[in-house]
């Protein structure tokens, strides 16, 4: 089946997340893997590789569920991924790129999650590091390409030149293809990985300050988020991701 060109996206700034609109804070603690402060800025671009502008709308269907509470998701363009049944699919989410899907997850109370997106082509330019910490780093080999087994990260990159508390550091979760950082710092967060026949993404951030009803009490660091029963899930639905057949 011929597929329609992939969208180029940029990715600047500290962050290569595209589309993931929540903002981001300052941790309360040091990760388990920290890089020591040192002043730095980081920039991504990419380089546009298609000047298609067709869109579809893509079409997906619930499948029985996987256990109790959960739901199985499939997608348009033949992924699925497993997902508490009280949480929201909005799909599409907006405009998705020629040829893939723009599916957002939210969950009851109407907090952002996840955003999958597929058939994206990106490209990064890394120019300068940031001190990073890593939470958690787990492959994927439901998601092998071409030798190249993707992985689900936690981690977070500090900018120091910030002003802002609350832009100060981001933390994000997701599926990348990147090398995992090593060092003093590293570059910017870059949660895109290969899938045919370019790229996609599925991950999101996570927001200290987020004031959703029906957050947990007492959950403002990482470290904390990490025990809740959210990001648990949110964890298990990303790490869930496969090939629908």
């Amino acid at each position: 089946m011929n597929r329609s060109a992939p969208t180029a996206i940029a990715v600047p700034g500290a962050l290569c997340l595209a589309f993931l609109l929540v903002a981001c804070g300052p941790p309360a603690s040091s990760p388990p893997t920290t890089s020591p402060a040192a002043p730095s800025t980081a920039t991504a671009t990419a380089t546009p590789t298609s000047t298609a502008t067709a869109t579809t709308t893509a079409s997906a269907t619930d499948s029985p569920e996987p256990e109790a509470g959960w739901k199985s998701y499939t997608t348009a363009d033949g992924l699925m991924f497993d997902h508490p049944a009280d949480w929201k699919i909005t799909d599409p989410a907006g405009e998705a790129a020629p040829g893939g899907v723009f599916v957002n997850i939210t969950n009851a109370n109407g907090k952002n999650l996840a955003t999958l997106r597929t058939n994206m082509v990106t490209g990064s330019e890394c120019t300068e590091k940031q001190p990073f910490g890593v939470y958690e780093s787990e492959p994927l080999p439901a998601l092998e390409q071409s030798g190249t087994v993707p992985r689900y990260t936690f981690e977070t990159r500090t900018d120091t030149t910030a002003t802002d508390p609350k832009l100060m550091t981001l933390f994000a979760y997701g599926i990348t293809s990147a090398p995992e950082p090593s060092g003093a710092e590293a570059c910017p967060i870059f949660h895109f990985f290969t899938w045919p026949p370019s790229g996609a993404m599925f991950g999101g951030v996570y927001d200290p300050f987020d004031t959703t009803p029906g957050n947990e009490m007492h959950v403002d660091t990482p470290e904390a988020y990490m025990g809740t029963q959210e990001y648990k899930n949110i964890k298990k639905m990303i790490t869930s991701l496969k090939p629908a057949s």
